[in-house]
């Protein structure tokens, strides 16, 4: 365990530039008018860009270090674990305390589109911290195997999900009720056991890749 959390150490600290733009983007984004998006959901863009560096920075420098594959998959599902709650907790403290003093009449937060808060802040939290989990390991996955031809073909497969079920209607009703699931979703329990049970075999999914993975 202490290779792991040393892992974690180097994989939050060089992912440095991450913390750099998305506390930019979120300090400096203004929107005007009467809706407006809240500077806390712009967060989310730490939990986009982690798996990027994780993946194709990090992977080559700890193997050249001599860390060990799987000390660095649990040392990435770890640090993706800290920053979900990170973000989850940020964005949280700002709809609580910053956007009902923003000066528009309507702040749009992306934890009410979700109808994670109708369960109470506690719980809102907790739906996000575990979506934001799910979303950097499908991530950190997909990334993975962009090297390889299963990874094209997951891109392939992706795409044509979206190019065929959107036009579709009755697709699109099923394309719809995944979302509708997995994120708006204010069924805590059941909103966080998906995310859980999906993350969970994401995880799998990704050792089975990373055993392929050469440097």
């Amino acid at each position: 365990m202490t290779a792991v959390f040393a892992i974690v150490k180097r994989l939050l600290a060089s992912n440095k530039i991450s913390f750099i733009i998305t506390a930019f983007v979120v300090l400096c984004a203004a929107s005007s008018g009467e809706v407006v998006l809240s500077n806390g959901n712009y967060t989310w863009l730490l939990a986009v860009l982690s798996p990027f560096f994780f993946v194709f920075y990090d992977f080559t420098k700890l193997m050249h270090l001599g860390a060990g594959k799987r000390d660095y998959f649990f040392g990435c599902l770890i640090g993706y674990g800290i920053l979900a709650f990170g973000i989850s907790l940020i964005n949280t403290v700002i709809h609580l305390l910053l956007d009902p003093a923003y000066p528009a009449q309507t702040v749009i937060n992306l934890m009410d589109v979700c109808k994670w808060t109708e369960n109470g802040i506690f719980a809102a939290g907790l739906q996000q911290m575990f979506f934001l989990l799910l979303v950097m390991i499908f991530l950190h996955v997909l990334l993975s195997m962009q090297a390889h031809w299963y990874g094209w073909l997951a891109d392939a497969f992706l795409i044509a999900i979206i190019c065929i079920f959107t036009p579709i209607a009755p697709l699109r009703a099923v394309l719809a009720g995944f979302f509708r699931v997995i994120m708006l979703n204010g069924n805590a329990v059941l909103h966080i056991c998906l995310c859980l049970l999906l993350s969970a075999a994401l995880s799998l999914g990704g050792l089975i890749v990373l055993k392929r993975k050469t440097l």
